[in-house]
């Protein structure tokens, strides 16, 4: 079977759209806006040629012009960014990391997304164990009860406490709070520009998990969400030293 060449038109489109993504990648996440200068100087592209493509994407919404004339990212990026992550990278990164931090604790993990004023489970591995804390994927909670609502307000701008010192510790443990039976220890997991993207959360029976065995985990649980953070695109680094702040926390703990 011969292989059929490219005709013209075609080629010219693929170039076309090529030069449309080196325009959308010109944009950095330290960039609010840029001039058509500076995209010329980053793409290598013709000012004539960034004006005739940036018509096109302007239509799509993937770009817009402000009244200075300057460029930014349009809504429609927001929205495509927003699908990718809640479809395959959402459940290609947390699903593995979550079911390692089950392995290691025996207990359930879930991840939740704020939706308003409540929160859903958007992925769940279960405990190991026969009795466990039973949430199914897709349940909706409150914000404002169980340590992940509590951390999905805090870094969600929520004023005062306990929130300013989750904001800190970047983590909330809780016992009872939403469920006088249950017990979680969550952490946030952040995208790209430091969004909040979610909580983990690592809970179960309160006969079985009580705060000791919260803290022992706690340093776990933020490891996994810094994993999650850096397969997001975002740096980890604060939840890294947060990790290191609460493993030293639990072995002072345990040598009282």
């Amino acid at each position: 079977m011969k292989n059929t060449p490219a005709s013209p038109a075609s080629a010219e489109g693929v170039a076309a759209l090529d030069r449309a993504i080196a325009i959308l990648d010109a944009f950095t996440p330290a960039d609010r806006s840029l001039g058509l200068a500076e995209i010329a100087t980053r793409t290598g592209l013709y000012k004539s040629t960034i004006l005739r493509l940036a018509n096109s994407l302007m239509r799509g919404q993937l770009l817009e012009r402000l009244d200075d004339g300057r460029y930014r990212i349009g809504p429609a990026t927001f929205r495509l960014g927003a699908l990718y992550q809640r479809s395959v990278v959402a459940m290609d990164v947390l699903l593995p990391i979550m079911r390692d931090l089950s392995e290691r604790s025996w207990e359930s993990v879930a991840f939740y997304v704020r939706s308003g004023d409540v929160r859903t489970c958007l992925y769940r591995v279960e405990s190991k164990h026969p009795i466990r804390y039973t949430i199914r994927e897709g349940d909706v909670l409150p914000l404002l009860a169980g340590s992940g609502g509590r951390v999905l307000a805090a870094f969600s701008g929520e004023p005062g406490e306990p929130y300013e010192t989750i904001r800190e510790d970047y983590h909330h443990l809780s016992v009872g709070d939403r469920d006088p039976e249950t017990a979680g220890v969550s952490a946030p997991v952040f995208g790209p520009g430091r969004t909040l993207l979610g909580a983990l959360t690592l809970a179960g029976p309160r006969t079985r998990v009580d705060a000791a065995f919260l803290r022992r985990m706690t340093a776990p649980l933020l490891e996994a969400a810094a994993r999650a953070t850096r397969a997001f695109g975002e740096d980890a680094s604060m939840l890294e030293r947060a990790s290191v702040k609460a493993a030293s926390a639990g072995k002072a703990l345990e040598s009282i």
